[in-house]
């Protein structure tokens, strides 16, 4: 029979003492203290800003860097089911670094947080954090990778940062309008009603970000601008952060169209999945062509995200491996 792990306990306090924050962390009638809990096979005990966890020891290790995490965001942020979700996410199995190590670390190492009057916006996992640095870093960024990873929101956040920070004028938000096979034209509706179910994503981010009434507002005065890759033909694009979103869509002359938009002060990401191409079988995505022709290019930074970086329910991550086994056997099989 096999011996269960021995039980430890570790008694924790959060500082300061405040009961709005600690409130904020343990969630309605402690919902997220109980998410960690079934998450982690721990028990926690609370009493005000005094915490006991009892359980395996790594785990409970977990459990205090992700208490940690929390109540650190709660001085920003109203922290959700989806924040404690992502903490998790952060602190894997048996983590090396307690909540200050990992802080220090994040100085040494020039980590970005993006910071809007909404709130913080940082990565989670390493390859989020790299993709951050480098659009912080570069004109041009390609975030590549399954659903889920964050790269969609992680460039909007970025978008919005430098206009409230009046680093560019602007924000153009592009996607490519041929997915599921369909045609601008057939769809019912004014150009507008056409093209916003393609663009649903960036304005949910916007919306998050900074409002529904501000992004109004914005889009009013031609500061966001929200557009499909068609319109960006004969533009140049200064002073403006530009995002080219589900680019895996894009053909080899839309790709080439859209990158020689960019101006000067500007910035753009590109993002995209390969696994989701809604081409014709016989054409080639822009996406795929610009990795081979750009990829070692000085000034342009590659992010591949990996399943592993998944921040959406638990399952998404699940789904893109299934999915993945399966396109291997497949292949194998022809």
């Amino acid at each position: 029979m096999k011996k269960a792990p021995a039980q430890a306990r570790l008694d924790m306090e959060l500082l300061p003492d405040e009961a709005q924050r600690i409130a904020n962390l343990n969630g309605p009638f402690d919902a997220h203290l109980r998410q960690i809990e079934l998450r982690l096979g721990i028990e926690i005990r609370s009493r005000g800003n005094r915490f006991q966890l009892v359980g395996a020891r790594p785990d409970i290790a977990r459990g205090e860097s992700v208490l940690r995490d929390l109540f650190a965001q709660t001085e920003d942020d109203i922290v959700t089911t989806e924040h404690v979700h992502l903490a998790l996410a952060e602190h894997g199995p048996d983590p090396e670094l307690d909540a200050a190590a990992a802080e220090e670390e994040r100085a040494a190492t020039g980590e970005v947080v993006v910071r809007t009057k909404r709130g913080v916006v940082r990565g989670r996992s390493q390859q989020q954090k790299n993709y951050l640095k480098a659009i912080a870093s570069n004109d041009l960024n390609f975030g590549i990778g399954p659903a889920g990873t964050g790269k969609t929101y992680l460039a909007v956040a970025s978008a919005v940062q430098a206009l409230e920070r009046d680093r560019v004028r602007r924000i153009v938000l592009v996607r490519p309008a041929v997915e599921a096979g369909e045609k601008l034209g057939f769809l019912p509706g004014d150009m507008a009603e056409k093209i916003n179910p393609y663009l649903r994503p960036l304005y949910d981010a916007l919306y998050e970000m900074m409002g529904f009434e501000k992004v109004a507002r914005l889009i009013e005065k031609s500061v966001i601008e929200i557009a499909p890759l068609a319109f960006m033909r004969g533009r140049t694009l200064n002073e403006s952060f530009i995002i080219l979103d589900e680019a895996q869509n894009t053909s080899v002359e839309q790709m080439k169209m859209f990158l020689t938009r960019i101006g000067f002060g500007s910035v753009a990401v590109v993002t995209g999945d390969m696994t989701q191409v809604d081409l014709p079988k016989h054409q080639m995505s822009g996406l795929r062509h610009a990795e081979r022709v750009l990829g070692t290019t000085p000034g342009i930074s590659f992010t591949r995200f990996q399943k592993e970086d998944v921040v959406r329910h638990p399952l998404v991550q699940a789904i893109v491996h299934a999915y993945e086994q399966h396109e291997l056997q497949a292949e194998g099989q022809g």
